[in-house]
Order: C-alpha cells, then structure tokens, then sequence
C-alpha cells in the first residue's frame, strides 16, 4: 500500500486545498504504481500547532496573513 505522510503547520490549508493535495498524491502513486494502487493509496495530512516545530533554531509560529481562510 503507497503511503504519503505530509505535515503543514496547522490552519495553513484550506478543506479544499488538503484534498487537491490527496488527490494530486493519489494521482502519483497511480503512475509510478499503476491504477492497482488507487484502492490502497494513503495520504495522511497532519496539521501541526504553532509552537509545535522549529526551523534554523527558531520555534515557528504561522502569521496571521498566511492562516487558511474556508
């Protein structure tokens, strides 16, 4: 079973946006393992809070500006 685990910083995605995003990754496996794989893909999205990471020693925070709006 092809498997995809993304992670965004939470509230970045729309509804909308996560599931182009489960069908553009489904759409891949579907190529590189054939239409087989379709009824087995995963594609898990894992919204991650603020506070919850870092980057370049910094814990991230998402701006306001850049928050989804449904």
């Amino acid at each position: 079973m092809p498997f995809a685990n993304i992670k965004v910083p939470q509230a970045a995605l729309t509804t909308a946006q996560k599931k182009e995003i489960v069908h553009r990754v489904t759409a891949m496996f579907v190529d590189y393992f054939s239409e087989a794989a379709r009824p087995h893909a995963m594609v898990l999205i894992e919204e991650v809070p603020d506070g919850g990471y870092g980057r370049a020693d910094e814990v991230f925070v998402i701006p306001a500006p850049y928050r989804a709006r449904e």
